[in-house]
């Protein structure tokens, strides 16, 4: 064992040249809960191999009613090398959200680099849609979404990195279809993208800082093209106009180094048209994903109230 270092991508992880991988956030897991403020989960299967699950989540009033809800299709973030749909702090956002939105939620458990470098994560993340599909005619495997999900009222989430992901897979939707799916709406939450030329404030962002995010980029998948491959810099995604959903909600933190391209993201969707709606939100004098960290402030409510409006 060597403790000399390979790629050092503090505060995220940490790898050595013998190959061990030290996460340094994010590797903490709890179980599904009884009901909590009213919301039921439960931990599915999706594929033995790869190893694909997801935590589902059941508010209390779905088995009061005979409406069926509004399906959420979630992605955790975390640079898709840390992190878990398992993990309490998605746990226990995904519990508040769902409570306050009234809605059905699928939060996917996909691959993480280095061990499964991109696009594992983006492949991972398609099969579960897939597998949520396979439910929309009222015989899939899973109760919960046969009998309590809309599938003409689909939605996909996510934060940072699966802010990333939830727009690759509209982006995948848009372009090559999915039987039985109709994406209504997409919310990117502070949402990992990037590029080679700056935008915006990034005019003075440090040279260092910049330097970090390509490298996080180039480490999670080696095989890019670099910061301006489509699945990181969608604004030079030729497929761009056909993001296959209705409405966009884009968050963005005003410290938050990602700020400008969530921003940049916003006006390039609505100059192509291709969506009816697209918003874009800042929270001032907010960090990155600070909603995850500080869920009672003023501004993390009034995001999850914006998110729990948009899905219904």
């Amino acid at each position: 064992m060597t403790n000399e270092v390979a790629h050092d991508l503090s505060p995220f992880i940490k790898t050595y040249k013998d190959g061990r991988v030290e996460r340094l956030l994010g590797t903490s897991t709890v179980p599904p809960s009884t009901p909590q403020i009213g919301v039921q989960s439960k931990d599915v299967v999706i594929s033995q191999e790869p190893p694909i699950s997801a935590r589902l989540y059941l508010p209390k009033s779905a088995t009061n009613s005979t409406d069926k809800l509004p399906l959420l299709v979630y992605f955790h973030g975390g640079g898709f090398c840390v992190e878990s749909a398992f993990s309490p702090t998605y746990h226990n956002y995904l519990n508040s959200l769902v409570s306050e939105a009234n809605v059905v939620a699928v939060s996917v458990e996909y691959r993480l680099a280095p061990e499964h470098p991109l696009p594992a994560a983006y492949n991972d993340s398609w099969d579960a849609i897939k597998w949520v599909a396979s439910h929309f005619d009222g015989n899939g495997f899973e109760d919960w979404l046969n009998r309590y999900a809309d599938c003409h009222r689909v939605f996909f989430a996510g934060d940072s990195a699966g802010a990333n992901i939830a727009y690759n897979l509209a982006s995948k939707l848009g372009s090559e279809g999915l039987d039985g799916v109709k994406l209504f709406g997409l919310v990117l939450i502070h949402p990992y993208f990037w590029g080679t030329e700056p935008v915006g404030g990034e005019l003075t962002t440090p040279e260092a800082t910049r330097e970090f995010m390509a490298s996080m980029w180039r480490f999670v998948h080696p095989s890019t093209s670099g910061s301006d491959d489509p699945l990181i810099n969608p604004c030079k995604d030729p497929k761009l106009a056909e993001l296959g959903c209705e409405k966009v909600l884009i968050f963005a933190a005003e410290k938050d180094v990602l700020k400008d391209r969530a921003w940049h993201y916003g006006e390039t969707l609505r100059k192509c048209g291709c969506c009816a709606a697209v918003e874009v939100i800042e929270s001032k004098g907010e960090e990155h994903v600070f909603h995850l960290f500080n869920p009672t402030c003023e501004n993390a409510v009034a995001m999850k109230k914006k998110i729990s409006s948009f899905l219904n």
